[in-house]
């Protein structure tokens, strides 16, 4: 997993439809590095060249926890496109994620 705050970004083209996630993780716990891994794996199927991923660790920044109403770990924030979606979990139901990404229908 990605130290905090660091990026993971395929590469976009300019003017498309960009994913902006934040996955908000407490250290390298098994349930965060699943969630990672989840994660990964979704958006190169999914979302193949038009995400950015954000992991935060908030055991070493945990004011950032306070800007998006961080309650539970790991938490996966879609900052972009809007609206702003949240999902809670390690991420491994993936019909979950894509309905929560709202890139499937419910």
């Amino acid at each position: 997993m990605k130290e905090a705050a660091e990026t993971v970004q395929a590469g976009m083209q300019p003017g498309e439809n960009v994913y902006i996630l934040r996955l908000y993780v407490a250290g390298q716990t098994r349930k965060s590095l699943a969630a990672f891994a989840n994660l990964k794996k979704i958006c190169e199927e999914h979302l193949a060249g038009i995400y950015k991923i954000e992991v935060i660790d908030l055991l070493e920044r945990p004011q950032l926890a306070k800007g998006d109403q961080i309650l539970a770990i790991p938490t996966l924030v879609r900052q972009l496109p809007p609206p702003l979606k949240k999902i809670i979990g390690d991420l491994s139901n993936t019909e979950k994620v894509l309905v929560g990404l709202d890139l499937r229908p419910a």
